[in-house]
């Protein structure tokens, strides 16, 4: 779980780790934006010149390389053997993919994340040794439905098949009520993490916090509980299912 997903919590990192992003179309394109943003180094890698190009022209990663990732010779001198998680973001081409996984799996590579097209892909994947497999295409799908039916919910991390942090906007019936009023824990079954109100952040905030309708706050709790919250959240457990 990273809480840099959520603008509350997106600052320069201060640790030293390194990532590698094989594939430069828009899924690589976006983490190593991302990755970028919130501090780290990011080594961008793509067998296609263009997009190589591209990614140093719009600076989304601090080096970028040209080079073909299913031959084993090439990442071994372009160091990408050497660093401490690599994302594999060639979902849309299997035996690249595969190959490429394979590769850095064999490597050493300590943790591949890969990108999968489609449900056998990610199993092909698993069982060449990758450490996560992503669907980002179903995980669109999802977040769009919630953005839809959870219209107080800007943004949300699964911990598991029943809990969930979530940033939820502070709705009105919560306005200039602080936190030991509210008592959120007792009657809703929820902790508060964060509180940001005119842009200055509190975490762990205490029960004297007051809060102000339109600004947000990171809760942590059982997704029944958080669905119980005033912030329009409409979406029943069934469809989230069938997604």
């Amino acid at each position: 779980m990273n809480l840099g997903n959520f603008s509350l919590f997106r600052s320069p990192r201060k640790d030293q780790r390194q990532f590698a992003v094989i594939g430069l179309g828009r899924f690589g394109r976006s983490v190593c934006t991302t990755l970028t943003q919130l501090g780290y180094e990011v080594l961008g890698i793509d067998n296609d010149e263009e997009r190589v190009d591209r990614a140093v022209a719009d600076r989304i990663a601090a080096h970028c390389l040209q080079l073909d990732s299913t031959n084993v010779h090439a990442l071994k001198e372009g160091g990408i053997l050497e660093f401490d998680t690599t994302i594999v973001a060639i979902g849309n081409y299997l035996e690249e993919s595969i190959v490429t996984t394979l590769n850095l799996k064999e490597g050493g590579v300590k943790l591949v994340v890969a990108k999968a097209s489609s449900e056998i892909h990610g199993t092909l994947l698993k069982k060449i040794g990758a450490d996560l497999v992503v669907y980002p295409e179903a995980e669109m799908g999802r977040n769009l439905a919630r953005h839809l039916t959870h219209r107080g919910i800007l943004d949300r991390i699964d911990l598991d098949p029943e809990y969930s942090i979530v940033e939820v906007l502070v709705p009105d019936e919560f306005h200039d009520k602080n936190l030991a009023e509210l008592k959120l824990r007792s009657d809703y079954g929820i902790t508060v993490l964060a509180v940001n109100c005119n842009g200055k952040l509190k975490i762990n905030p205490g029960p004297e916090r007051r809060l102000q309708a339109g600004s947000t706050i990171v809760v942590m709790g059982h997704q029944k509980d958080i669905r119980r919250l005033p912030i329009a959240c409409d979406l029943e457990e069934k469809d989230e299912k069938d997604f």
